[in-house]
């Protein structure tokens, strides 16, 4: 056998150490954002006809969700964007209704954010889009293959983790 493929997808010589690397696309982490990303770009489109929200505001409005009020703060850090960033969006939910700013009763200069009537609706919509995305994209694997892939994943991404904290410490 002169040529093995790795677990990575790349192809390895066992005669031939120059050989050429694979290209980075072959690579399971380029395939997992090729996948992020068409899943990313078809739940935008979803949400956009279901809800008239744009990526930012759906997001907010999936993170507030079903709870308590959130605090500016909180909900940056919930959807990985900073104050700034949602601030725009914040208003334009505000301007439909979407979400109520209300005083934080324990620090009156803290504002917390919950969704209106009309932003839980909005919000159960984006849920019932995300329960059908997530059927069609696993109706055909077994219930041994579901729960095998779901493993990995949770491995994957704890592996990532400690990987993401490494980079951070490596500075």
């Amino acid at each position: 056998m002169s040529q093995t493929e790795s677990r990575g997808g790349s192809t390895s010589s066992e005669t031939d150490e120059s050989a050429p690397a694979a290209p980075i696309t072959v690579m399971l982490s380029s395939r997992l954002m090729v996948l992020a990303n068409l899943l990313k770009r078809g739940a935008i489109l979803r949400y956009k006809r279901l809800t008239g929200l744009n990526s930012v505001e759906f997001g907010l409005v999936a993170s507030l969700g079903r709870r308590p009020p959130m605090s500016v703060a909180r909900l940056a850090e919930a959807v990985g964007q900073d104050k700034g960033q949602i601030s725009r969006a914040l208003a334009n939910l505000l301007s439909r209704k979407l979400i109520a700013k209300t005083a934080n009763p324990k620090d009156s200069r803290e504002v917390l954010i919950s969704l209106t009537a009309t932003g839980l609706a909005a919000h159960d919509a984006i849920v019932d889009g995300a329960q059908a995305r997530n059927r069609r994209l696993l109706e055909h694997l077994s219930e041994a293959e579901l729960d095998a892939l779901l493993r990995q994943v949770d491995q994957l991404t704890a592996i990532a983790a400690e990987m993401l904290e490494s980079e951070k410490n490596s500075r």
